[in-house]
């Protein structure tokens, strides 16, 4: 068993900073989780002239900072990123490292696993610590069928990979303060087999389903994949986004995407419209943070109604069609 300090680490992703919060929201729970291990809540930032991120992060709650700050960081590279990690890891062992499920910490996370020797927990939508001072990592399973709770009780350090929306990120602390450990580039980085030439960012003319003010989720009650398609057509009229329950995505009415439940998007909208939705808990674990919700169905008695502030006992699609039409004489008026 690998000796470790307490300290909890998460890894910096800001390539994206200002749309993509996942490291924001990972350190809040950190936060948390050292309230029971006492351990330091650490950030990790590898990349080129990156000061503006190492002040988000302590003002964030990472209270130290580890961080490679050279031009040939400038670039993600897989092979020399995950390398560092595991390399910085054995010198200064961590007792947990966490890093966000997006892309980027799903092709990196399971590789410096591998390296420490050491078990990695995937798309984690809980993280607690138990009597034993271990993590729990809590995980949908069998296709969002079981939730999962998974601990490492010998190898250290304890890996996970958190989903996106799962935690909600600290308030900016302006008067925040952090330790900042800079550490050299070594000599021997691994020649790639991959080399990057050159990047272009362009963003998406859509938000991301988590990040949405109005989220319309339609289910298998909207009768076909023809009638869900309405739902697309409220959404532009009403700036939303679209989701869908597992049964409508296994249909291919939609894709993968836009499943909103454990085994996919965890969404907390202003305003959340649920279109002929029962509500099995895959689906309602994943909305509990929304402000308001307007659910319709032909059953008053479904969970979903019962969850609802406003219910309608209605068609979904018949009342989907009759919404659109209302807006667009509203419009026109």
């Amino acid at each position: 068993m690998m000796k470790s300090s307490k300290d909890i680490w998460v890894f910096g992703d800001y390539r994206n900073y200002f749309q993509n919060r996942v490291t924001l929201q990972i350190l809040a729970r950190a936060v948390d989780l050292a309230t029971s291990t006492g351990g330091k809540v650490c950030a990790i930032v590898f990349g080129h002239n990156v000061n503006e991120y190492v002040a988000e992060y302590i003002a964030h709650g990472a209270q130290k900072v580890y961080v490679m700050d050279d031009p040939r960081l400038l670039l993600y590279s897989l092979e020399t990123y995950s390398k560092l990690l595991t390399r910085l890891a054995k010198k200064y062992q961590p007792e947990t490292i966490l890093v966000g499920a997006t892309r980027f910490g799903q092709e990196m996370a399971p590789r410096v696993a591998k390296q420490l020797k050491t078990g990695l927990t995937a798309d984690c939508i809980d993280l607690e610590i138990n009597e034993k001072g271990l993590l729990i990592q809590i995980a949908p399973s069998f296709g969002g069928n079981l939730i999962a709770k998974i601990i490492t009780p010998v190898q250290r350090p304890q890996m996970a990979t958190v989903r996106p929306g799962t935690f909600q990120e600290l308030p900016h602390d302006y008067n925040a303060s952090g330790k900042t450990m800079i550490e050299p580039l070594p000599d021997d980085l691994p020649e790639d087999r991959i080399r990057l030439i050159t990047s272009e960012h362009r963003p998406s003319k859509k938000q991301k389903i988590e990040d949405a003010d109005i989220v319309i989720c339609g289910g298998r009650g909207m009768g076909s994949k023809g009638k869900f398609k309405k739902l697309f057509d409220l959404a532009d009229l009403m700036n939303a986004e679209v989701g869908a329950t597992r049964p409508v995505v296994y249909s291919e009415w939609i894709s993968h995407h836009a499943l909103v439940g454990q085994a996919g998007k965890n969404i907390k909208p202003k305003i959340l419209m649920s279109f002929g939705i029962s509500g099995a808990i895959q689906h309602t674990a994943a909305l509990t943070d929304a402000d308001f919700i307007i659910a319709i169905n032909k059953n008053p008695n479904a969970i979903m109604m019962k969850m609802a502030d406003v219910a309608i006992v209605a068609d979904a699609n018949q009342a989907c069609l009759g919404i659109i039409k209302a807006l667009k004489e509203k419009i026109r008026d």
